[in-house]
């Protein structure tokens, strides 16, 4: 059994270019589906946070429609019950990637509020990246991939191709147009080659020891491939 570290928002809004805070955090999905897969195939898995924080998640994701249904999202909710993780979260701060065997970072809009620009997280994505351990993204959670700036300025993640929430599904979801930034063109700027799928549907890129996934649909088969890699 191996254990996998979880590297979850601890931000409970996202601040919109009119300074507003959506309200947000992490992806239900995102989180349970890659939870689900890990703890099935018998690994251990630990959440880590900015500062410890219990994260928060984003009340959206719980709702029916956003999970095809009342029955999945039921199903959804009470998994998320069962994940006690998420409610003993250590310090980000305080990891050391040598005590795990592969790094998942779920999405939501939370990760654009903190982890896009938390230093901590980037030393620890730069550190994965080379050390060859599966690091698994997805959705939003690619945001983090900004924070991953080597000493000579350059982002770790630069030459890597990489699945992200795309500029259309934000425009669709309805929030590109208030956002200060969109992650598609901030990965872009970085260097980052971001290849999008269709909106919606799995898509799921695999780079070397780098998984990333699209969107929430993603979440599930971006936990097989990166289980694969454990293998």
């Amino acid at each position: 059994m191996s254990k996998i570290l979880f590297v979850v928002t601890g931000a409970d809004h996202w601040t919109l270019a009119d300074g507003t805070q959506h309200p947000t955090g992490f992806w239900a999905e995102e989180a349970v589906a890659p939870y689900e897969a890990f703890k099935a195939a018998g690994h251990e898995v630990v959440v880590a946070t900015p500062g410890g924080v219990v994260p928060t998640v984003d009340r959206a994701s719980l709702a029916p429609e956003m999970n095809g249904g009342q029955e999945n999202a039921d199903r959804i909710a009470k998994a998320l019950d069962s994940f006690a993780e998420l409610r003993q979260p250590v310090r980000l701060e305080d990891v050391r990637l040598d005590d795990y065997a592969a790094v998942f970072y779920p999405g939501g809009h939370g990760p654009m509020e903190d982890l896009a620009v938390n230093a901590d997280s980037g030393r620890l994505l730069v550190l994965a990246l080379e050390s060859g351990k599966p690091l698994g993204v997805v959705c939003h959670g690619p945001a983090a991939l900004l924070a991953a700036v080597r000493e000579d300025g350059s982002n770790a993640f630069a030459d890597y191709e990489v699945a992200a929430f795309t500029n259309a599904e934000e425009t669709q979801g309805g929030l590109a147009g208030q956002a200060k930034w969109l992650l598609q063109d901030r990965l872009t700027e970085a260097g980052v080659s971001v290849r999008a799928g269709e909106p919606w549907a799995p898509h799921v890129v695999v780079d070397r020891n780098l998984v990333t996934g699209q969107n929430p649909a993603s979440s599930a088969p971006l936990a097989e491939e990166l289980l694969k890699k454990l293998d």
